[in-house]
């Protein structure tokens, strides 16, 4: 699947499926998530930061699955750490969603995550 198709697919899209391998259990593990892209690359801001299980999860394994409208891609997402890249991903997920979802839903934004598109 291209990911060029994907990435024309994910300007429309509010919310994706990302699925993790659990560090203990070694089971996938989907859920939802919010999203933004910057470029080619695809940001997540997990919700409760370094405290979300699926953060915990690809610190372990960073190999993840993306689905969205029926397409699936695999990659390896990569933890975003420094306070200026983590403050650039909540002004895009601001930008996107509203600042006032964002403060409601994401009470500890202290990481964030990235994938690469391309």
């Amino acid at each position: 699947m291209k990911t060029d198709n994907l990435k024309s697919k994910l300007t429309k899209e509010k919310e994706i499926e990302l699925t993790v391998t659990g560090r203990k259990s070694r089971k996938p593990i989907p859920r939802p998530v919010w999203f933004v892209l910057r470029g080619t690359e695809l940001l997540l801001l997990p919700v409760t930061g370094t405290s979300s299980q699926w953060y915990k999860n690809i610190l372990k394994d960073p190999l993840v699955k993306i689905t969205s409208s029926g397409q699936t891609i695999t990659g390896k997402l990569h933890p975003v750490t420094g306070k200026r890249e983590v403050a650039e991903v909540i002004q895009l997920f601001e930008k996107k969603y509203g600042p006032r979802d964002v403060k409601r839903y994401y009470p500890n934004p202290n990481v964030a995550a990235g994938l690469p598109l391309d």
